[in-house]
């Protein structure tokens, strides 16, 4: 494990305390990048990819560095590093603060096998049963637990008798958010963590999560329609952008957290499941902005670089 930390947003002493590890880390690092002899490096970002990227620029036989970036708007790490980069992959086509005169491809965000392997499946409109996903990020969104069980109980009794609900929420709310559904008569299943989140998006018919990176990719490879809030106070407002990569394309709607109250989202929803054509065309404009061979789109990036530099050294040395 390498020494590193985040600096940004950090009092003097801290920042100070965090150049040291970076340093300290960027010199584990080219020791180790030099016993393996790396020919490339690949960066996803954030402070751990800053110390690993910084040593292979100090190697004589310097390898290849790929970054990428995973949001909408390229993130401060990556803007550090960009300029000394052979080739910027971004997810989105329309990433913002991409310094310019940089070698870019888009080759999307790369997902699990799990949600690769539901690309192309269709999407059927909710007919007896409405499947609701609730997904609060890694450690559950409180303000879904906040807003969520009000807003489906103020939905007309003949729609919450049809909701089959699937929430995450933070352990010490599941009490809470469970007894609020109850009182509703709605059917709920609540857990802290959801070990198939491949599953349960290809069961749901409308998503309510965050507009984290992965989330976005998500429902663009499988192909499902989401409301989504993005996070506040993110870095750049780095998931007001992700969100419009699915809104843009009519695959999702979004909420500011500011606004979404149990009422504005109760008039969503009941706008929504009275019009399951609507959910129809937002899971194919949802599915038409996935790519779900991101993966390999990325390696097959890397190996064309190591190609073109192979290419490159074997032209300098014909030179005479």
């Amino acid at each position: 494990v390498l020494s590193g930390a985040g600096i940004a947003g950090r009092g003097a002493l801290r920042a100070a305390t965090a150049v040291a590890a970076l340093a300290a880390g960027t010199v584990q690092a080219r020791a180790i990048l030099a016993r393996l002899e790396a020919a490339a490096i690949v960066g996803f970002g954030g402070y751990p990819c800053v110390a690993p990227v910084l040593a292979a620029r100090l190697l004589r036989r310097r390898p290849a560095v790929i970054l990428h970036e995973q949001n909408a708007v390229l993130g401060r790490a990556n803007r550090m590093l960009s300029r000394g980069a052979d080739l910027l992959a971004l997810s989105h086509a329309g990433t913002t603060r991409v310094p310019a005169g940089l070698r870019m491809l888009v080759t999307g965000n790369p997902v699990r096998p799990a949600i690769m392997a539901l690309a192309g499946h269709d999407y059927a409109a909710p007919a007896d049963e409405i499947r609701l996903l609730v997904l609060g990020g890694s450690l559950g969104a409180r303000v879904f637990s906040d807003v969520v069980p009000p807003a489906l109980a103020a939905l007309p009794q003949d729609v919450r008798a049809r909701l089959r609900v699937t929430q995450q929420c933070r352990a010490e709310d599941l009490d809470r958010v469970r007894a609020a559904y109850a009182a509703s008569g709605i059917a709920a299943a609540l857990a802290p963590f959801f070990a198939d989140v491949a599953a349960l998006l290809a069961q749901a018919h409308l998503v309510i999560a965050r507009a984290g990176a992965s989330t976005v990719a998500e429902l663009g490879v499988v192909g499902r329609p989401a409301i989504l809030v993005p996070l506040p106070g993110a870095i750049d407002d780095h998931q007001t952008a992700n969100a419009r990569a699915l809104t843009g394309s009519g695959g999702a709607w979004a909420i500011a957290q500011r606004g979404f109250t149990p009422p504005a989202l109760a008039d969503v929803l009941e706008q929504l499941l009275a019009a399951p054509e609507r959910l129809v065309a937002a899971a194919k404009a949802a599915a038409s902005c996935g790519e779900a061979h991101a993966a390999a789109r990325l390696a097959d990036a890397v190996e064309q670089e190591l190609a073109r530099r192979r290419h490159h050294h074997m032209t300098q040395e014909s030179i005479p």
